[in-house]
């Protein structure tokens, strides 16, 4: 039993041998433990307020989601730099040399991790002016658009629709543009550009467009906005450009791409149902003079086809006016339709 308290004694002594001095202060093993004895405290106490507080705003309906994470953030940021000093005031350094040294490391900080320091106070200007929160779907600069997941201490997560993490430096967001899609509100309106032959009759296009805005299950048409419209917008160089406009869903908001794909989708088939030609690049060829006998017979070939060409460009511009030719069971199934 004496053995055994002896090697308990000795243990306990261990704790008490001198690892280094900082100025006056003896650093040792035990004051080390206890340094990270109460830094992991600090963690558990950071967690479980934060645990609390996601509570708390599940009962209160009121509170936004991105409200509740910048509170819990801010809180975490708040208990462990409290944990920190405590720990460090355990060790027996005294606060006020400490805070000497902090500032004097801080200005070699300062020139050595100013990206780091830029990123940090970028994360807690976001977390405090709620511009941009946990669940927004925004566009950079760059051309990334996703959802925003996570606002860390460095940096933000963004996960676009392909399921891709970026990562983007705070800073980024605060010096650069940011597009918010969701910031306010959560209704959109899209432009989708088309273009048809010239000599279309408009009014065809416009029935044709806007039943195909009707097929497309993002088109909000529930009376609080606008139907969908089709506005004449360019004199192009080979076609008439229109756009379709349309407000859509709050749930297709965050899909762009696909939203777009299914518009185009429907409006070609709706155009193909009518006969209304989609144009291609071209220019017209004038000749000053002309010779028939200088012709080559394989000239003479060429012109006739020209010719039936024409005319089959001038049957399809009789054809434009004449009813849809498919069967709305036979359409071809649009899959960008039910990408959300």
């Amino acid at each position: 039993m004496e053995q055994l308290l002896n090697q308990i004694s000795s243990f306990f002594h261990w704790f008490e041998h001198e690892i280094f001095t900082v100025g006056e202060t003896i650093i040792t093993y035990g004051s080390v433990a206890r340094l990270l004895f109460i830094l992991i405290i600090t963690y558990v106490v950071s967690r479980v307020l934060q645990n609390a507080l996601r509570r708390f705003a599940s009962y209160r309906k009121s509170m936004a989601q991105s409200s509740v994470y910048a509170l819990t953030r801010i809180t975490h940021y708040v208990v462990m730099l409290i944990g920190f000093l405590v720990a460090v005031s355990s060790v027996g350094i005294d606060l006020t040399k400490f805070a000497i040294f902090a500032s004097a490391l801080g200005i070699g900080v300062g020139f050595g991790l100013q990206n780091l320091i830029s990123n940090f106070t970028a994360g807690i200007m976001l977390l405090f002016e709620k511009t941009l929160k946990v669940g927004d779907f925004v566009e950079l600069e760059s051309g990334v658009t996703g959802e925003v997941k996570e606002i860390n201490i460095r940096s933000t997560i963004i996960t676009t629709n392909d399921n891709i993490d970026i990562i983007v430096p705070n800073s980024e967001f605060v010096s650069g543009r940011v597009t918010n899609w969701t910031m306010r509100d959560t209704y959109r309106r899209i432009h989708v550009p088309f273009g048809v032959a010239y000599g279309t009759d408009k009014e065809l296009v416009r029935k044709a467009v806007l039943e195909a805005a009707e097929r497309v299950p993002h088109t909000l048409q529930d009376g609080t906005h606008k139907p969908p419209q089709v506005w004449f917008v360019e004199f192009g160089d080979s076609s008439l450009n229109f756009e379709l406009v349309a407000w859509l869903k709050p749930e297709a908001v965050n899909r762009p791409g696909a939203v777009k794909a299914a518009f185009l989708w429907e409006i070609h088939t709706s155009l193909e149902e009518y006969k209304i030609e989609v144009p291609f690049p071209q220019r017209d060829l004038h000749i000053r003079s002309w010779s028939e006998h200088a012709v080559m017979p394989h000239s003479r070939a060429s012109t006739r086809g020209l010719q039936k060409q024409q005319e089959l460009e001038q049957q399809q511009e009789a054809d434009a006016t004449a009813e849809p030719s498919a069967d709305p069971e036979q359409r071809p199934e649009n899959d960008a339709a039910k990408d959300l």
